[in-house]
């Protein structure tokens, strides 16, 4: 299989890049005027369409706004923008998770329709083409007869591959419709993953925070979870995985590579390449998850680790939940080597995929406008998400850190180790507010300190409410908790 070459930056993304990073170390202040578009061309050397193509930019990512006759000035922020998390320094034992309860209890709690919720990690289907695709589902409906009713026994409806395989190039890949296997989202390609290449007490090398769905899938198969170092931006730490990867029994590692979760760090390309290498090398397979690469805030959507791929030793899982439609339930896997073995597997776990559903999304794919919607959503998100960051940054008590994502639609917050993320949970809950609490992320409990946000909703004023509400609990937390030791 061929692999397309890395993306690199274009021109108006590195002009874009260094004005956003003047921003963030606050050599350009809130409020302060921008160099104007000719003087900006001059100073780096570009066209007056590449500084434009910039200033847009950094408007998507809400970071600048236009004055009319006046020039783009730095948005206002009551406060410079906190640091990042640390990187994290997990314990280095594998052990079973145990959050599967503590997930239902939140999950229980957030189904109330009162419930502002940011505990999700998914867009509002307020921002998806919620009505395109139900006219599209009836239709297929009325016109398949049988066939919308019928088992699609795996590997899937051919449509759906075909689309999935033309997309496959966005991802940096060049894969063909029967390298594909679908699923029913990509929870269960995950665990089909984790089934094709492990067996009960394997140890699974994952990031740390982890993905609370991964270690639900790893409790449910009674798996270890060994947590590695992880870089806020950058994921997880490779020295450390093949320290791991040569003093323990690593049977598979597992990464959300793309705007991971719940840190929201983009791997890079040449981390991605070695990543995949080290994998190799050790003879352990690579499960990847890309669920979020498509929710890029920058035009060029991240490749994926999968296109570094020559022997087959990564397993690829995504889905359409984030994006188009999370009730659809449609994901897939690329197995790549354990393709025979994760068919099997699909049959005998439940048989088949829905018909409809994969044949709606394939018809959505098939009449184009998906990468037109993506753009606007990405615009959206990005939008979203610095206007949560700003809330945060003047709401939360000093000494709060959080992420600086670049795609998906969360935000990771780690507040001063004196405020309880699970009290501040409970408190938020009999407000009417939900979030994800850091210990769900992790074997160990660890991250104590810390909550998950959802900057998918687009109902600005009510998300601005909700979080200043979560920053008036935090302070009276940490004013009034015994202080807690520090969990990352």
């Amino acid at each position: 299989m061929a692999v397309a070459r890395a993306h690199k930056p274009l021109l108006f993304e590195q002009v874009a890049a260094r004005m956003r990073d003047a921003i963030h170390a606050g050599i350009l202040a809130a409020g302060d005027r921008l160099p104007s578009v000719r003087e900006l061309s001059q100073q780096e050397r570009v066209s007056i369409s590449t500084v434009l193509q910039a200033y847009q930019q950094l408007e998507a990512w809400d970071l600048v706004e236009a004055r009319p006759q006046s020039g783009h000035y730095v948005r206002l922020l009551r406060r410079p923008p906190p640091q990042e998390p640390p990187v994290s320094r997990p314990p280095p034992s594998a052990r079973e998770p145990s959050v599967v309860e503590l997930v239902r209890r939140m999950y229980m709690a957030a189904g109330n329709e009162r419930i502002v919720n940011l505990g999700s990690a998914r867009p509002s289907s307020k921002l998806l083409p919620t009505r395109k695709l139900s006219r599209l589902i009836a239709a297929l409906a009325r016109e398949a007869g049988g066939v919308g009713i019928e088992y699609d026994m795996p590997p899937g409806w051919p449509a759906l591959r075909q689309q999935l395989a033309r997309r496959s190039l966005a991802w940096g890949c060049q894969l063909g419709p029967d390298d594909f296997v679908t699923t029913i989202g990509a929870a269960e390609a995950v665990h089909l993953s984790l089934l094709a290449t492990c067996c009960r007490g394997d140890i699974v090398a994952v990031e740390s925070p982890a993905y609370y769905g991964t270690l639900q899938a790893l409790e449910m198969l009674e798996l270890r979870a060994l947590e590695m170092p992880t870089h806020p931006r950058e994921g997880m730490q490779l020295d450390a995985l093949e320290v791991a990867l040569k003093k323990q029994p690593i049977k598979a590692v597992l990464v959300v590579t793309n705007f991971s979760n719940p840190l929201g760090g983009c791997m890079p390309d040449e981390k991605k390449e070695a990543l995949v290498r080290i994998c190799e090398r050790a003879g352990v397979p690579l499960i990847e998850d890309d669920i979020y690469g498509d929710l890029c805030f920058g035009p060029a959507r991240p490749r994926a680790a999968k296109s570094f791929d020559r022997t087959g030793n990564v397993l690829y899982c995504s889905s359409f939940s984030k994006t188009l439609a999370a009730g659809f339930r449609v994901g897939w896997a690329a197995p790549g080597r354990f393709r025979e073995r994760f068919e099997l597997l699909k049959f005998a776990q439940t048989v088949a995929t829905p018909t409809l559903p994969q044949m709606a999304i394939a018809e959505f794919l098939q009449q184009g406008g998906y990468d037109r919607f993506l753009r606007s959503l990405r615009r959206e998100l990005a939008k979203q998400m610095e206007h949560v960051r700003n809330v945060v940054c003047s709401s939360f008590p000093e000494g709060t850190r959080m992420t600086r994502p670049e795609g998906g639609a969360i935000l990771w917050v780690q507040m001063p180790a004196s405020v309880d993320a699970l009290k501040l949970h409970e408190e938020a809950l009999r407000r009417g507010i939900s979030v994800a609490p850091g210990p769900i992320f992790s074997s160990t409990g660890r991250y104590r300190s810390c909550i998950r946000l959802n900057t998918g909703n687009p109902d600005l004023e009510q998300v601005e409410a909700a979080v200043r509400t979560l920053g008036q609990i935090a302070h009276r937390l940490a004013e009034s908790a015994p202080r807690l030791q520090k969990s990352a």
